[in-house]
């Protein structure tokens, strides 16, 4: 059997190739966005409006096949109205996997931040008092701050302290922090929708995973009831942490040595898609 090797690798079989890569990559990253969110439920109604419409085609059952019709015509429109934030959410990631832009803090500067951290969390996991804080990673939580009280001051395990403090005017509600700076407190996030939520977690853990759903932020919460901490983060919470996972989760987010550099952590989008066809989603 003879090959033609100039054919076979034609520039026409290796855009062929590409285009099996993209789409195998834009399915995993849109179920990884819908994951646990109520867009999800929109994609297994999708699934089955499309094999009634093959099982209608392949009877020749001609009304169900006009209802069906009318359903996808109608339902396009109903679905972006109804489902904008999920549309809106997917969009970003898809900017972000492309344009991502992440600037990290200095080892010293980032020690010191989460040095801060730690201390005010313990502090307040120790006497159970309650506390919500938001630290801005890439997606901006400025429309999140701007619901609270203005503060613009320094991360310092004292001021952290102080306003989550029981029966004081800052105390119900979230320290948004932006840029490493104390940006508000008192500021209102959005709680999740997702039913899968335990019924244990508050409302504080809700609001938690809420803004978790729709931005990349790191949100730290400490339990009222129990004085557990937590981290919400990629729509994932981290319940009952223990002080060196805290620690060491709050390093690899906003701790990095000098000489690295971002560019040295970043994995590409071919190597991203190609460590999940070697693992599959763990997550």
């Amino acid at each position: 059997m003879n090959f033609d090797l100039e054919n076979i690798l034609s520039w026409q079989n290796a855009a062929n190739v590409l285009d099996i890569i993209l789409v195998w990559y834009l399915v995993y990253k849109l179920i990884y966005i819908l994951k646990g969110t109520r867009a999800i439920q929109l994609v297994q109604g999708v699934l089955i409006v499309v094999l009634l419409k093959l099982l209608a085609v392949f009877l020749q059952l001609e009304t169900i096949d006009w209802i069906i019709n009318q359903v996808v015509r109608w339902g396009v429109v109903a679905v972006i109205i109804i489902f904008q934030p999920e549309i809106r959410r997917g969009l970003e990631h898809l900017g972000k996997a492309v344009f991502r832009n992440r600037t990290k803090t200095l080892a010293r500067t980032g020690e010191m931040f989460v040095q801060e951290l730690d201390k005010a969390v313990q502090y307040m996991a120790r006497r159970k008092i309650g506390a919500l804080i938001s630290i801005e990673l890439e997606d901006s939580l400025e429309e999140y701050a701007r619901t609270g009280i203005p503060i613009n001051g320094n991360v310092s395990n004292q001021l952290l302290i102080n306003i989550f403090i029981p029966n004081t005017p800052l105390h119900d509600g979230a320290v948004i922090i932006q840029d490493f700076k104390i940006t508000s407190a008192a500021s209102y996030l959005p709680l999740s929708e997702n039913p899968l939520i335990s019924k244990d977690l508050g409302t504080r853990h809700r609001a938690a995973i809420g803004l978790s759903e729709v931005t990349d932020s790191v949100t730290i919460v400490v339990s009222e009831e129990t004085g557990g901490i937590s981290v919400a983060h990629q729509n994932k919470l981290h319940r009952e942490m223990s002080r060196e996972d805290f620690v060491a989760y709050l390093t690899e987010q906003f701790v990095i040595e000098e000489e690295e550099h971002d560019d040295d952590h970043k994995p590409s989008l071919i190597q991203e898609f190609f460590d999940y066809l070697k693992w599959g989603n763990s997550e």
